[in-house]
C-alpha cells in the first residue's frame, strides 16, 4: 500500500548506451549505487533487458561476498510465481478446457465445499486479480504447529480444501481488492487438477521447456544448480521455504537469473514458442481497481502501462517487470528479503524508466537522542501484552513483558530494528507531535499506542453512523490523485486514485489511522462546524485536501 505519490529526479538511462559490456558496465553501476554498503548485507543478481541486448550483474552490499551468488545460482521468486501459474491457466483457456467467466467450484474434486457470498460465486477471474473475497491465508495454516521460519511447508492439499469450506465471504466476490495467498494456492492446484498432471511437471512442461527456462524448478532441482542461502534484512540466515507441489504456484518456484531473463523475453515477444499465445493472454486487462491482469499490477508509467510484480519468501525478494511497448524488461532476484523495509521497488521501478527515483542504501548510524527521548515509555500493543522501550547509552532497547529486552540497531532511514530476529519498530510522529511506533514482523504490522499515566491507552471515540458520514466525501490531494472516503460497516474506509482500499480507526477527535501503513488522518472543520478539508500524514509529510 502507498499514499504518497512518487517524486520524480533524474537518471541515467541505459538505452542510451550502445553493446553489451557497456550496458553492463551502466546497470552495475547503477545497482552499486543503491545497494553497496547497505546495511542488510543482500547480493542481487541484475538484468535488464532492452530489446536485444540483455544486460546483467551480480553484485553484493559487501563486496567479500561476491562468491555467494552467479549464474548457477537459484533464488526463491516468491510471488511472481503467481504470473507463472496465471500463464497457466491462460493456456487451458487458449486451449478451450477453461474461461475466467468459470466458477471456480467447477475446477475443484466433486463434494469440495467453496464459499459464496449470498449466492455469488468465486469466478476464477475474482481469483486472478485477489476479489475473491477468500482471506489472506488458509485457516489451517494459521495454526500453532506452523513454522514460522517455513510457514507453508505443513499445509496439504487435504488442509486447504478442507479451509475453503470453512471460510467466509465477508464480501461478494469481485468487489473488493483483498491480496490472497489462500487463493492463489487453490488456483495453483486448479491448474494442476485440471491437467492432470502435478505442478511443476506442468510448469516444466509447458512453460520452462517451451522458453529454455533449464535451470528452474520447484522441488527438484537439475543438476548444476545451487539452491542459494536466503538472509533476513539483518544478515542472518534464513531457513529455504517449501511448498506442497501442487500448492506451490503462490510462491514455490525457483529459477536462476538467465531463466527469469529468459521469462521476461517470452512475456516481451522477443521469442515465439507454444507458450506465446498464452503469455499474451495472461497480460491483458482483467479489473480496474486496482488495475490487473492476469496476476500481473498494471502500472501507470510515463503514459504506458507495465507489468509488474514483487515476490518474497523469508530469506529472498524478486522484481520483474514487462514494459511491452518500450520491449523493456526488468529482473531482480535477491538473496535477503526486503519485505519489511520496502521490497524492491526503488531499484526496480528506476530501471523500469528512469524517471523513478533510485534510491540509497541503508546504512547504520546513530539514533538523534532526541527521537530517543520521545519514543520512551510503555506501550499497549495488540495482540502482545504491554511493551516498554528504553534508551541506555544511545541505543534503545525493548522489551515485551515477560519476555527477554533486546537491543535495537538504527539505521539512516529511520528505522529501528533487533539483530537477533527480522523485525523494523518504525517511528510513527502523530499530528499532535506525540510518537507511537509500528512493529513490523513477519509480514504482519502491529500499531503501538503509548499507555497514559493512569496506565491506559487513550480510549478511541464511539461514532455512530451519522458521524462517520460527515467524513465522508472526495479530496483531491495532488492533481490526478484524490483519496475517497466512505462510511461502510461503522467505521470509515479510504482509497487513494489507483490503489486499494483500506479501514480507518478513530484515535481521538476528527483524527483517524490506518496504523498498518502509517497514515494518521486529521479532518479539519469549516465556519459553520462541518468537514471542510483534511490532513494526510504519512512518513514525516503531510498532503491536504479539500472537501469535494
Amino acid at each position: 500500500m502507498h499514499i504518497l505519490p512518487t517524486a520524480i529526479a533524474a537518471a541515467i538511462a541505459l538505452s542510451s548506451l550502445a553493446g553489451h559490456a557497456r550496458a553492463d558496465d551502466a546497470l552495475q553501476a547503477i545497482v552499486d549505487q543503491r545497494l553497496a554498503g547497505d546495511r542488510t548485507g543482500a547480493c542481487m543478481a541484475v538484468a535488464v533487458i532492452d530489446r536485444d541486448v540483455v544486460s546483467r550483474t551480480y553484485r553484493c552490499a559487501d563486496p567479500k561476498d561476491a562468491a555467494r551468488i552467479d549464474a548457477d545460482t537459484a533464488f526463491e521468486i516468491g510471488s511472481v510465481s503467481k504470473t507463472m501459474t496465471a500463464v497457466l491457466l491462460a493456456d487451458l483457456i487458449e486451449r478451450g478446457e477453461a474461461s475466467l467467466d468459470d466458477p471456480l467450484a467447477d475446477y475443484l474434486p466433486e463434494g469440495t465445499a467453496v464459499p459464496t457470498h449470498d449466492g455469488a460465486p468465486i469466478l476464477l477471474r475474482h481469483v486472478v486479480t485477489h476479489t475473491s473475497g477468500l482471506p489472506a491465508l488458509p485457516a489451517r495454516m494459521q495454526t500453532p504447529a506452523t513454522d514460522v521460519a517455513n510457514p507453508y511447508a505443513r499445509l496439504t492439499e487435504e488442509d486447504l480444501l478442507a479451509s475453503l469450506g470453512e471460510a467466509t465471504l465477508n464480501v461478494a466476490p469481485g468487489e473488493r481488492f483483498e491480496y490472497s495467498n489462500f487463493a492463489s494456492m487453490v488456483l495453483s492446484y486448479v491448474v494442476a487438477h485440471r491437467a492432470g498432471v502435478d505442478f511443476e511437471t506442468l510448469l516444466k512442461q509447458r512453460l520452462f521447456a517451451p522458453l529454455g527456462m533449464d535451470k528452474a524448478f520447484v522441488n527438484s532441482a537439475p543438476e548444476g544448480v545451487r539452491p542459494a542461502q536466503g538472509h533476513s534484512p539483518n544478515t542472518q540466515a534464513t531457513s529455504a521455504w517449501n511448498f506442497a507441489t501442487n500448492l506451490a504456484g503462490v510462491g514455490g518456484v525457483r529459477a536462476t537469473l538467465d531463466d527469469m531473463v529468459r521469462y521476461v523475453q517470452g512475456n516481451l515477444g522477443l521469442v515465439e514458442t507454444a507458450i506465446t499465445p498464452a503469455l499474451v493472454r495472461a497480460q491483458q486487462p482483467v479489473s480496474e481497481q486496482p488495475p490487473m491482469a492476469m496476476n500481473w499490477m498494471l502500472m501507470p508509467v510515463a503514459g504506458r502501462t507495465v507489468h509488474v510484480h514483487e515476490g518474497g519468501t523469508g530469506g529472498f525478494s524478486a522484481f520483474v517487470s514487462v514494459d511491452r511497448e518500450r520491449q523493456r524488461g526488468v529482473v531482480i532476484l535477491s538473496d535477503t528479503t526486503w519485505n519489511s523495509i520496502g521490497s524492491l521497488g526503488s531499484l526496480g521501478l528506476h530501471l523500469v524508466d528512469a524517471s523513478l527515483p533510485l534510491g540509497k542504501p541503508r546504512k547504520l548510524a546513530s539514533p538523534p537522542q532526541d527521537l530517543l527521548d520521545a519514543l520512551e515509555g510503555e506501550y499497549r500493543m495488540p495482540p502482545f501484552p504491554q511493551v516498554s522501550l528504553r534508551q541506555r547509552d544511545g541505543v534503545l532497547h525493548g522489551q515485551v513483558a515477560g519476555q527477554p529486552e533486546f537491543a535495537m540497531a538504527y539505521d539512516d532511514a529511520g528505522d529501528f530494528f533487533p539483530t537477533v530476529v527480522d523485525a523494523i519498530l518504525r517511528p510513527q510522529r502523530k499530528a499532535s507531535g506525540e510518537y507511537g511506533f509500528q512493529w513490523m514482523q513477519m509480514g504482519g504490522v502491529f500499531a503501538a499506542t503509548r499507555i497514559t499515566q493512569e496506565g491506559n491507552a487513550t480510549p478511541a471515540p464511539q461514532l455512530d453512523d451519522a458521524a462517520l458520514a460527515g467524513y465522508a466525501g472526495d479530496y483531491p490531494l495532488m492533481p490526478n490523485f484524490v483519496l475517497s472516503v466512505r462510511a461502510r460497516d461503522g467505521r470509515l474506509h479510504a482509497q487513494a486514485t489507483g490503489q486499494g482500499e483500506f479501514p480507518l480507526d478513530a484515535t481521538g477527535k476528527d483524527t483517524f489511522e490506518a496504523a498498518a501503513f502509517g497514515i494518521e488522518i486529521v479532518f479539519k472543520r469549516g465556519d459553520h462546524g462541518e468537514v471542510a478539508s483534511l490532513d494526510l500524514h504519512q512518513g514525516g509529510h503531510v498532503l491536504s485536501g479539500k472537501r469535494e
